[in-house]
């Protein structure tokens, strides 16, 4: 696929870019051989591969949630210069 040179202006103007002529020749080019190779790509017969994620093998572990109890939150609470209805009081944050 053949880029034309509005079309790299296009691109580079939508990514912020301030091109050359020079640059934007060679952008033109550039990116077309990147877009002949991804046409050459989609050539291949992919129907036959399993789909592949990850190819190390390593997984994700991860421990259960236990809810374990706090047997001495009264006395942390009571540590607290400031509180109210059992908890601790803290200033806004918002």
């Amino acid at each position: 696929m053949k880029l034309s040179k509005q079309e790299v202006e296009k691109i580079a103007n939508l990514a912020r870019l301030e091109l050359t002529e020079q640059e934007t020749e060679q952008y033109a080019e550039q990116l077309s051989d990147v877009l002949t190779y991804f046409d050459k790509l989609k050539e291949i017969d992919t129907d036959s591969v399993e789909i592949t994620s990850q190819v190390t093998g390593l997984e994700n572990v991860y421990r259960q949630d236990e809810l374990d109890q706090c047997d001495f939150q009264a006395d942390l609470v009571d540590q607290a210069a400031e509180k109210e209805d059992g908890m601790i009081k803290t200033k806004n944050v918002f």
